[in-house]
């Protein structure tokens, strides 16, 4: 019998109430996952590259 590793399938972005960056994905079993990203915690990406 083998293992099941989760692939983590983009599903999308969306914005909380709160201000917080949330991703959303899934794997092919049907697991779905959340992650949040506080906008408050650090400094904006520097866009520019030297």
């Amino acid at each position: 019998m083998g293992h099941h590793v989760h692939v983590r399938l983009s599903q999308g972005l969306s914005v909380s109430a709160d201000g917080e960056l949330i991703e959303h994905s899934r794997c092919r079993c049907g697991a779905t996952f959340t992650k949040v990203f506080d906008a408050e915690d650090g400094k904006p990406e520097d866009g520019a590259r030297g």
